[in-house]
Order: structure tokens, then sequence, then C-alpha cells
């Protein structure tokens, strides 16, 4: 807001001595100081109280984040640094929306929304979640097998989301503290150390963990989880 310009004198009396003219102003000064100041302090409000609401909440989410740190052998080939996805800027998603900067994780993303599952991942009392990668995908299902159960058999695809799930947000550390956990589909499994990362049942482990996001945690694992029965070739090539 630009500065107020001064008015100019208010003339008051006007009277001769001595043989000129003198002028009496009236005092000016003091009711523009005045109102100088007012004008400062109504900028300074409106500074404070025209942002975006959006924007502040931004600004305190981001302020009260915790440092994010990720562990495991596949993360340095994950977005780091100030790429997109990267493990601090995933710290204010929820974990539907995280899942889909991880570049790995393509399929669980599929099928969790295939699923109609993005909710539970929003679970306002935390959820943990246990992310195949696509490879691990790869070696469990054909590609027309994935495809029947995104397409059609959608309770199925369900049970198998769910068997990635578990409530509560869940460091590592704590899941290997546990030692055995029950997952949204009902499932009891063991979670034993495997430095430096875990064993999550017989066969599968994390390849890169803690990934913090709103209300929770997600932890990349090398294998899929559940009951369903493999149909990828021996070479655990997608076969159709």
């Amino acid at each position: 807001m630009s500065k107020p310009s001064n008015p100019s004198p208010v003339p008051g009396r006007v009277g001769r001595a001595a043989g000129r003219t003198r002028i009496h102003r009236t005092s000016w000064r003091g009711p523009v100081r005045l109102a100088a100041t007012a004008l400062l302090v109504a900028a300074a409000t409106v500074g404070c109280t025209d942002s975006d609401p959006a924007e502040r909440g931004a600004t305190a989410r981001a302020a009260a984040q915790p440092a994010a740190s990720v562990t495991g052998p596949l993360c340095s080939a994950l977005p780091s640094g100030s790429d997109p996805g990267n493990p601090a800027s995933l710290a204010g998603e929820p974990g539907d929306v995280a899942l889909q900067w991880i570049p790995v994780l393509t399929r669980f993303e599929a099928a969790v929304r295939a699923a109609g599952l993005s909710a539970e991942l929003r679970d306002p009392n935390g959820v943990t979640i246990l992310a195949p990668t696509d490879d691990a995908f790869a070696k469990k299902f054909s590609e027309d097998n994935l495809d029947d159960l995104m397409i059609k058999r959608k309770d199925e695809l369900r049970t198998l989301v769910r068997a990635h799930l578990v409530a509560g947000s869940h460091s590592l550390a704590d899941l290997v503290t546990k030692g055995r956990v029950s997952t949204l589909d009902g499932t009891s499994v063991t979670i034993t150390r495997a430095d430096p990362m875990a064993r999550i049942g017989d066969h599968t482990e994390t390849v890169c963990a803690d990934y913090q996001v709103t209300g929770g945690r997600i932890h990349i694992i090398n294998g899929v989880l559940g009951n369903l029965p493999t149909t990828a070739d021996a070479n655990g090539d997608p076969a159709h």
C-alpha cells in the first residue's frame, strides 16, 4: 500500500504585524502521524489475514512432519533428494496417494484402486502397508490371472489387498518387536529380523522400509502375501 501524501497546510488566522503578513497555521502533524500509524497497523493486519488458509495449513503440516528416512537395499533405486516421490515429500500424503509416487508399486497401487480400498489406506487410526513390488506381482501372477482379478474377481482382490494391510502405524522396528501381526484379511503373519531388514512369513522380506505417510507407514516387500495360488510360470515370467 502506498504511503499517503502529506496534506497541504491548513491556513488559520491571517494578521499583519510590523508591516508583514503572518500566517498562523493550525497544528496538522499530530493527526497525520496518527493516521499513518493506523494505516500501517491495518496493512500489517491485512498481510496476516489475507494469506490462503490452505497455504497456511500446508506450512503448518510441513513444520509438523518428522524427518523422513527409509532403509533397505532397494531404496537407492527409488526417488530421493528433491526428486518427485522422495520420502520427505510423501510424509504429508495419505497412503493411497503416496503409492502413486513410488515407481515400483504400480501393480499394487492399481489393485488398491480396482478393489475400491483407497479409503482403508486413509484410516484415521492409521494403517501400515506391506506393499509388494511389481516384480513380486510378476512372479506371483500371470498377466491373464491378474487382469481377471482386477476386473472380475473383486472379492478375491479385496482379500488380497487386505492381506497387505495392518491396523495402526508401525515402523519396521515395531513390527519386529511385535513378532507377529494380523493383517486386515484376518491372517496372522510372523515377522522376524533379517538384518538390516525383516522377514515376513517364510519367503518375503522388506526391501525398502519406513516410508512415512499421513497416519501410517509403507514398507516395500519382495513377495505377495495371502493365500491365492501362484499362476506365473516356473521361471517367474508373467505368462499368459
